[in-house]
């Protein structure tokens, strides 16, 4: 699998952008499934950061794990699953992947000795699909745009999800784990969480109709459902694949980083 994903249309001034792990790093990666993942030897993971960090006496081994996690999840994105909406992926479990970025980068800043517990994170998820059933009323959203909307007041309304004022300068709103827990947001952590519902509600045949995450490429807009059969071709550059959502979410974490850089070198 190569470690390159064409950016969107959006971004079309960069031509690829790499992802922070190299295809030899993930080649020979065994999993148990879950966060449970085996050791691997130094050799076979290209951990330089890592083995820097523990060269200079800063203990990486939960900031390991997690990268074994995630590259545990990306080997099984195929070209058809990077093309593939995020509302109906399989393969991949997005929610997942995008905690264990979390926790890899919680546990090099804070140095913690306990790791992000990402399987309580993903039952976070998990319990606000359960939490929308009461909200669900097959006769007054019989229509999939009623259905959809009353998915939107139930997360932007009701749960008080929102997209973060700041954008990119609050990294909390990066990181799936603070999402969840202060309910503010990146328009990619809003799209995957919406995602996750409506996912839910698909295998639990409460979702009779393809739907896709309308992904807004502005500054105020959050991420909305739309009926895939109402589609309009203008809408292509909008619909938020899992290839997309991963690239999205790297990319604002390079625009993060690479402000706070600079920042500190003009300080």
């Amino acid at each position: 699998m190569s470690s390159f994903f064409t950016l969107p249309s959006t971004f079309s001034k960069f031509q690829f952008y790499p992802l922070p792990f190299s295809s030899s790093s993930c080649s020979r990666l065994p999993c148990r499934g879950g966060s449970n993942v085996q050791h691997v030897e130094n050799h076979d993971l290209h951990f330089v950061l890592h083995d820097a960090l523990d060269a200079s006496g800063i203990d990486t081994t939960h900031a390991r794990e997690a990268r074994q996690g995630f590259c545990s999840q990306i080997k099984r994105l195929t070209d058809i699953e990077k093309e593939t909406s995020i509302c109906i992926n399989r393969h991949v479990d997005l929610g997942r992947t995008a905690l264990y970025i979390a926790a890899e980068d919680d546990s090099l800043v804070s140095h913690s000795s306990v790791p992000l517990p990402v399987d309580a994170f993903v039952g976070r998820l998990d319990d606000l699909s359960m939490d929308y059933c009461p909200h669900y009323n097959p006769r007054c959203d019989s229509s999939p745009e009623k259905f959809l909307e009353s998915i939107e007041r139930f997360l932007y309304v009701h749960k008080g999800f929102r997209r973060t004022s700041a954008n990119l300068l609050e990294p909390q709103a990066l990181y799936l784990h603070s999402v969840l827990t202060h309910r503010s947001g990146s328009p990619a952590m809003l799209s995957l969480i919406y995602s996750e519902i409506l996912k839910m509600l698909r295998l639990w045949g409460l979702l009779y109709f393809d739907a896709e995450i309308y992904f807004p490429h502005d500054a105020l807009n959050v991420p909305k459902g739309y009926h895939k059969m109402k589609s309009k071709e203008s809408d292509q550059a909008h619909i938020m694949t899992s290839g997309n959502l991963l690239v999205e979410v790297i990319f604002d974490y390079l625009l993060f980083f690479h402000f706070y850089f600079f920042w500190y070198l003009l300080c």
